[in-house]
């Protein structure tokens, strides 16, 4: 693929690169970790066994796939613990444990499941917490998920992120899909799908709807689409190229880059549709903007320094401030939701790289080694970002941590895929 086409700047191709297919599940792989990881024992719950589908080994698989925590073997233990107060502290750091997770689950009359478990400290021997779920059988994913959110915040001080979905873009032969699946990969749910290009997901804060750009009218155009309903509407449909959406905070507005009045600027439409207001005033081209989590600011890509550069500017108007200065390729910048920093591509030695700035000290980490590392979305918990990447000679998916250690490949069998977008923390 030409280089010239992954220019941001000339988005009204760039934007709308050929995205690669896959229909089948999202496998990862684990391809580098943190340097030090939290020994924890899953104990399988007790009658665990006594249905298909259980809780522990996704909760284990969760923890693994974090690449914070390393799963120490319960086995010859007798008998298993199905309590916190059933952990006896001694015999797991016997096993130099640090955490340990029992416990049980029970039919119920009415055909729904009781899900408990407990998560012990064994080093300083304190219970952190109990909980208990009725659930049915096909809610036994989402529990295991909502269990390993819990264990990783009790542990780590961070949100989980296990029961977050990513949106992803696929193509086979002529036929492109916009696709939804949990982020772990399973349960890959098509939303859209279309004989002309789909591009640029995105979420909205409420993880109800998706922004996209789908080319079916023969030219670019901006949709909001409901998960619920499946009934979606045109928000930015007008002369000329529209594209690269971005919610605001309070899910009201799009911020959206159009040419109907010349070259490529940032605009702003409701997220019900209507009228366009244009937000800056540049000789150059403007464009990929991202809302800042207070909503106050956006970040954008610009070329009005003469090089495609990163830039932030008020949403109540005023002068824009140039972000990025190492390089002279620095473009799709994504807001870090601690509001500490950004992720973007940054290009060095014709590498496309993922990079992160911290707005503390203006420096700038590059996580990736490319070379084709593009199209970056942050985790809602800022510890991981994933991105779009190539493997075996095909697209696929990645994920980084903010500190550059923890590494993950998203593989779909015999397929590829482009335009990773993480989900927000579901409601509760």
């Amino acid at each position: 693929m030409p280089r010239l086409l992954r220019h941001v700047l000339s988005f009204l191709l760039l934007a709308f690169l050929p995205v690669f297919a896959a229909h089948a599940q999202l496998t990862i792989e684990i391809v580098g970790g943190a340097g030090t990881a939290i020994p924890i024992v899953i104990v399988p719950f007790e009658s665990e066994s006594n249905f298909p589908l259980g809780i522990t080994g996704i909760v284990g698989a969760d923890l693994t796939r974090s690449g914070l925590f390393k799963l120490v073997d319960y086995a010859g233990v007798s008998p298993r613990p199905t309590r916190a107060e059933d952990i006896q502290p001694a015999v797991w750091r016997a096993r130099n444990a640090d955490a340990v997770v029992a416990g049980s689950m029970r039919s119920l009359s009415d055909g729904r499941v009781e899900v408990r478990f407990g998560l012990v400290d064994v080093v300083k021997q304190t219970v952190l917490v109990t909980m208990s779920y009725t659930v049915t059988p096909q809610q036994f994913r989402v529990t295991a998920h909502k269990i390993a959110d819990i264990i990783y915040e009790k542990l780590t001080g961070d949100p989980g992120i296990f029961s977050t979905r990513i949106a992803y873009i696929t193509k086979q032969g002529p036929r492109y899909q916009l696709l939804v699946a949990d982020a772990d990969g399973a349960d890959p749910q098509t939303i859209v799908t279309s004989n002309e290009p789909l591009l640029s997901p995105k979420w909205s804060p409420d993880g109800s709807r998706l922004a996209y750009v789908s080319f079916e009218n023969k030219k670019p155009v901006v949709y909001v689409q409901s998960l619920a309903t499946g009934q979606r509407m045109a928000v930015a449909n007008f002369r000329g190229s529209n594209s690269s959406p971005a919610w605001s905070p309070d899910g009201r507005r799009l911020a959206v880059t159009l040419t109907k009045d010349g070259s490529s600027q940032i605009y702003i439409v409701s997220a019900d549709g209507g009228s366009a207001a244009r937000l800056l005033t540049s000789s150059g081209i403007d464009t990929e903007a991202a809302f800042t989590p207070d909503g106050g600011a956006i970040l954008f890509t610009s070329d009005r320094g003469g090089t495609p550069q990163i830039y932030r500017a008020s949403v109540n108007g005023g002068g824009a401030e140039r972000l990025t200065f190492d390089g002279d390729y620095n473009v799709s910048a994504r807001p870090l939701p601690d509001g500490k920093g950004f992720a973007f591509v940054h290009r060095a030695a014709n590498r496309y790289q993922i990079a992160l700035m911290d707005y503390a000290t203006r420096q700038v980490q590059v996580l990736t080694d490319g070379p084709d590392d593009l199209s970056p979305s942050v985790a809602p918990n800022s510890k991981l970002i994933i991105y779009a990447n190539e493997g075996g000679g095909r697209g696929i998916l990645a994920a980084v941590s903010s500190d550059g250690r923890v590494k993950q490949r998203l593989v779909a069998p015999s397929a590829d895929v482009r335009e990773p977008a993480w989900g927000p923390l579901p409601r509760q």
